[in-house]
């Protein structure tokens, strides 16, 4: 299988950095797992309407540069389906199984997703309505697709 997250801006932080290091070396077994950064742009807090669709337009347009026609996607986003572990397990393995080895993890920057990346979307993903930096959310979604493979293989990690 492979696994590929698509994050808008750097990864700064050393702390995650070296959590997200942890979940690539225990998923090495299970997946190729390929991060791939797309430049953030300057959003100001006053923008109007008009200039964060610009912003989400641009990231948009860079993250669709980077995503292959036979990927399969999943958006993160708050408004998307929410759904146990064991639940996103299933469908991680279902995918598997059915055909869809290039799975595309997609976590946009500050004032979300574009519409165009949320129309090619095969799913989405919420991890609740709280709002977390998109830094915070690569470490999230890393151990949440390690824990998957865990609950796949029948591990006790997920107790």
């Amino acid at each position: 299988m492979n696994i590929k997250i698509i994050g808008v801006g750097k990864l700064k932080e050393k702390y995650f950095r070296e959590g997200i290091a942890e979940y690539l070396k225990r998923m090495d077994k299970f997946a190729k797992v390929n991060i791939v950064e797309v430049a953030d742009e300057k959003a100001p807090e006053n923008l109007s309407e008009a200039e964060m669709a610009a912003v989400k337009d641009k990231e948009g347009k860079r993250i669709l540069a980077k995503i292959k026609d036979k990927e399969w996607v999943i958006a993160l986003a708050i408004e998307g389906k929410q759904r146990p572990s064991e639940v996103f397990a299933k469908e991680i393995a279902d995918l598997g199984t059915y055909g869809h080895s290039d799975i595309t993890f997609v976590i946009g920057g500050s004032l979300g997703l574009s519409p165009a990346v949320m129309k090619r979307a095969n799913d989405t993903l919420s991890f609740g309505k709280l709002t977390m930096p998109h830094q915070l959310m690569r470490l999230v979604l890393m151990e949440q697709i390690y824990r998957a493979f865990m609950i796949n293989i029948g591990s006790p990690y997920h107790k």
